[in-house]
């Protein structure tokens, strides 16, 4: 059995990781299944993000006018130029690939790695046949997910897109003429956003009796308006019954959950993007001692350990939300506390009530903390304030006028007693960015130590569990922001990210 210092399971955020022991000198391996870079790089955030902008200066062409621009021809998305965009950035994963391959003390497996025991595992080569069986001290698993598949009947026979295939050997050479998208989240709303404004008929067919459901309710309202403003036909409350072909066309049987009214909706094509399942059960972690929970996702605590003593797990896989900024926050905890630590003292752990949010709709849509009911629920006095862009000089350049459908608004909810924030939602242009500020804040300050997940904890974290350890993020110091999450991909970005150009440590 080969052994390692790190045996790293995919190749998005746990490259923090790996990157983080290499500089070490440690003996490590690498297993990916796919192309190089992870969901973010190769068919998510980054690619989606590059058919978003284009489609967001269509809609933004659509309404210059008012602004005393005009009128000029009406601009179009040029589906193959776009694309060869799309695919220069995700083309990267090759380069990516090719800077592992030639790393010292570095072992790449391209193949789908399993584990043979509980710290044991080997790879079903890409290439064919199997590896060696290999091991490590510590095992890092950050496996992401895939698109859940909906059980509906004649779905598989008529066929479907996935983001998985739609950015691999099934994507479109032109755009569709019309499209059915099943899912209302996120994912499913993107893509809307990017086929409606390049030309396509969409329809959203949503199970939820709302977009975006785990918004704010105005937010979530505001969106609905907006998006049917621009054409984009939305079915809420309804189950997907059925698909059959007929002719050229993909046609989808939907049932009112409310009434029970049936209805029929052609297509050319049927995106299906109704949320992520966890990718660990290729995995074969029955044979270890690695557990995960009834939907599939593994069981991680607050320093990201699993139930299985030196094994890690990040990221999609663990289910606590399905950012690439939640994981590289979680794969720099790791990195942190398993080899850049210089202090006894000085332990990261993960918190989840401040994972930023942001929909890249038009208009964006964006949170971070809890909303009116959620602060309720949990036990606040809250007061609530709004402000609507139309109420800024900047909202007025922009075009924004009060009462119209594209007038967006930032609602703050705080404790009324002691003026604390609990969270912040937008909608509107820049959504994105416009919440950093209260992220920063809320972020700031002593943070004490929470179990999660009790049961797991090494013997380490257990110690720290009974010291009620405290982390203090200090309000003035740029080590704070090297803590703070920052929506992945979003302008702030480049503000937040300044601190890896600064030498502030003697």
């Amino acid at each position: 059995m080969k052994e390692y210092d790190l045996i790293v399971v995919g190749t998005g955020a746990g490259n923090i990781v790996l990157e983080a022991a290499l500089a070490k000198g440690l003996k490590c391996a690498q297993i990916e299944k796919g192309k190089f870079g992870g969901t973010c790089l190769t068919r998510g955030c980054i690619p989606t993000k590059v058919l978003v902008t284009a489609a967001d200066f269509i809609r933004e062409a659509q309404k210059i006018e008012r602004i005393g621009i005009a009128p000029f021809e009406k601009p179009r998305i040029d589906w193959e130029k776009l694309s060869h965009r799309v695919w220069a950035k995700i083309d990267e994963s090759k380069e990516l690939e090719q800077f592992y391959m030639n790393e010292k003390n570095l072992d790449v497996y391209k193949g789908c790695g399993y584990f043979t025991g509980e710290k044991s595992m080997k790879v079903a080569l890409a290439s064919g046949g199997v590896s060696e069986e290999i091991t490590a001290k510590v095992i890092v698993l950050a496996v992401g997910g895939r698109t859940k598949i909906p059980n509906i009947e004649g779905l598989e026979e008529v066929g479907y897109l996935t983001s998985e295939n739609l950015f691999g050997k099934d994507y479109p050479k032109s755009v569709f003429h019309r499209l059915i998208i099943i899912g209302g989240g996120p994912i499913g709303t993107e893509f809307a956003h990017v086929f409606s404004a390049a030309g396509s008929k969409v329809t959203i067919i949503q199970h939820n009796v709302r977009l975006l459901p785990k918004e704010d309710v105005q937010v979530s309202e505001k969106l609905l308006e907006n998006i049917r403003e621009f054409g984009i036909g939305v079915e809420l409350n309804q189950d997907t019954i059925s698909v059959r072909r007929e002719g050229e066309d993909k046609v989808l049987l939907i049932r009112d959950i409310a009434t029970g009214e049936e209805k029929e909706i052609r297509a050319d094509e049927i995106l299906v993007a109704p949320g992520i399942v966890s990718n660990a059960d290729l995995l074969h972690l029955e044979r270890t001692k690695v557990t995960v929970d009834r939907r599939g996702y593994i069981e991680t605590n607050e320093f990201l350990e699993t139930n299985a003593e030196g094994i890690y797990a990040l990221g999609d896989c663990n289910g606590k939300a399905p950012f690439r900024h939640k994981a590289n926050y979680e794969a720099d905890i790791l990195s942190h506390n398993l080899y850049l630590r210089t202090e006894e003292n000085d332990w990261r752990f993960a918190e989840y009530d401040l994972v930023p949010a942001v929909t890249y709709t038009y208009p964006q849509v964006g949170h971070v903390g809890m909303t009116k009911e959620q602060a309720e629920a949990a036990g606040y006095t809250v007061s609530v304030g709004l402000h609507h862009y139309s109420q800024t000089s900047k909202g007025y350049s922009l075009g924004m006028m009060e009462g119209e459908v594209d007038d967006g608004f930032v609602k703050v909810i705080v404790e009324k007693k002691s003026g604390k924030i609990l969270g912040a939602h937008v909608i509107g242009e820049q959504a994105s960015i416009l919440f950093q500020p209260f992220l920063n804040l809320m972020n700031a300050g002593k943070h004490l130590l929470r179990a999660i997940h009790p049961e797991i904890g090494s013997e380490q974290t257990k110690v720290l569990r009974a010291k009620k350890y405290v982390r203090n993020l200090e309000p003035n110091v740029i080590s704070t922001i090297n803590e703070t999450m920052v929506p992945h991909p979003a302008l702030s970005e480049v503000a937040m990210w300044t601190q890896y150009y600064v030498d502030y440590k003697e």
